[in-house]
């Protein structure tokens, strides 16, 4: 199913489900002042078309440092030897089913793409950099970026102004 247009209670419903997904259908709806059945309904409708990819938890590392360990998270640059369309496909294929990638994108100008990862410790890194960029005879450069504080993390896509 897919969308043509989104009304404002839509948009509202976005919104707030980006802020916290785990509001009950009861609160979603009084919120949308809507009933409880219309927002199960427009929900559903959001999710099934795709604009609701899925639900998460996201975890606090700074909370979790104590008990976990801090760990290692880098933003890091790709450049390719050869940039045809299969070469890019090939690459982010390879990069999205290893776990420790995060984000992916790809970019321009400069190097192909930009990657977020994290890894446990620097061996842990040395062991994901050989695997995905080492390996890979079409990875022409490598360039990474240690984050040594978080400063801003989102995850929220900003909507026009509901009206």
């Amino acid at each position: 199913m897919e969308y043509k247009s989104l009304d404002a209670t839509d948009l509202l419903l976005l919104d707030a489900l980006q802020k916290d997904a785990s509001l009950s259908n009861q609160a979603l709806a009084a919120l949308a002042h809507i009933s409880p059945p219309t927002c199960l309904r427009r929900v559903k409708r959001l999710t099934d078309s795709g604009l609701v990819e899925r639900q998460v938890a996201l975890l606090s590392p700074d909370r979790l440092a104590p008990l976990v360990g801090h760990g290692l998270t880098a933003i890091v640059e790709i450049t390719l030897e050869r940039q045809s369309e299969e070469a890019q496909a090939a690459f982010e294929q390879r990069v999205s089913r290893d776990e420790a990638v995060q984000q992916c994108y790809r970019v321009s100008p400069g190097p192909d793409f930009v990657l977020v990862v994290h890894a446990r410790d620097m061996p842990d890194y040395l062991a994901l950099a050989q695997r995905l960029f080492t390996a890979d005879a079409n990875v022409r450069n490598v360039k990474s970026f240690f984050s040594v504080k978080r400063s801003k993390f989102g995850t929220r896509v900003p909507l026009p102004a509901r009206g």
